[in-house]
Parts: C-alpha cells; structure tokens; sequence
C-alpha cells in the first residue's frame, strides 16, 4: 500500500513522516490485548493494558525508532497439572505504538492485572533563527573532467584548452 501524503514540492523533509503512516498501517489489527489511551494533562499520556495472568517478567518494553513495543510471553505451565476445562490459554502477544518525536517514555508498572505506560511530551520552546545574507563573495564552480585517454592533466584533447579535473574548483568573479 503506497499512501503518497506530502506530494507538493512545499513538504520537504517529510519522508519520515510517510514512513511513519505507512507503518502505522501496517500495524497488527489484532485486538488483544485490549488498551486504552487516556490523556491525563495537555502534556501527558497514559497507555493501558489489560494483560490477566501476565507478571512482570513474561512482559518486555522496549522504545525501538520512535515505536513503542510490548511484548508478552507466558510460558505454558502445565506440569503435573490436569484441566477439566481449558479456558485461559497461555497466549503472547505484541503490541506496537508508534510515537512522535520528543515523547519520552517516564515510566511503566503492572498492577492488578493492568500494565501502564507513562508518556510525556515536554512543551517545545520556541527557535527563531535568522540567516545572514552575504553579497560579493567568489563564487565557487565545479567543473567536470575534459581528458582523453592518454592526456596528461596538463594538456587536453588536440587543440582543446587544459583539462580540468571533476572537482577541482575554478574560480569565476561575480
């Protein structure tokens, strides 16, 4: 699936960006586990998991380029162990966010069955820079190789003026 956005010659730098849909597309749609998202003040965030049964070592967070993974694994304890009915099956399961840059993840706790994530987007200040404009300076040309096979640096091609070497700078007055 190919979700050109940023298609105007206006939107530079924004490749990154279309990456990010396109992965946010991609994502799992399966439901389990269910979260929920809660914002808590304009500058913070809480993800929620319910994961019943999980403990804190068969789960894993981890922050991979601007994603947010979750990842849990139960191991299938069934030693010595008869069921009747089997109902609550020892499942893994993984769970992607994808985040804005500048979200830091501020912490992460299980309680009652319930895993929370914290997010925080600190308040960006403000950058106003200004660009100076210089007039009057050489300007500075890269002109491309002129050499036959066999030339010396020094000659060019019969009749023709020196050959100029792809990069050297040749100097033009403005």
């Amino acid at each position: 699936m190919n979700t050109r956005v940023f298609t105007s010659p206006l939107f530079l730098g924004f490749d990154h960006l279309e990456q990010m849909i396109e992965r946010a597309a991609k994502n799992s749609s399966d439901g389990y586990p269910p979260y929920n998202i809660e914002q808590l003040s304009p500058i913070s965030l809480r993800i929620t998991l319910a994961v019943a049964g999980f403990t804190m070592d068969d789960l894993q967070i981890t922050l991979e380029d601007n994603q947010l993974v979750i990842r849990g694994r139960q191991t299938d304890d069934v030693h010595g162990r008869v069921f009747l009915h089997r109902g609550i099956a020892a499942r893994q399961f993984q769970r992607a966010f994808i985040i804005a840059e500048g979200i830091e993840v501020k912490g992460a706790w299980l309680d009652n069955g319930l895993l929370h994530v914290d997010l925080v987007r600190p308040v960006p200040q403000p950058v106003v820079k200004n660009i100076p404009i210089s007039k009057g300076q050489t300007k500075t040309n890269v002109a491309p190789t002129r050499m036959v096979d066999g030339d010396s640096p020094a000659q060019g091609a019969q009749g023709s003026p020196p050959a100029v070497r792809y990069g050297e700078k040749t100097e033009t007055p403005s």
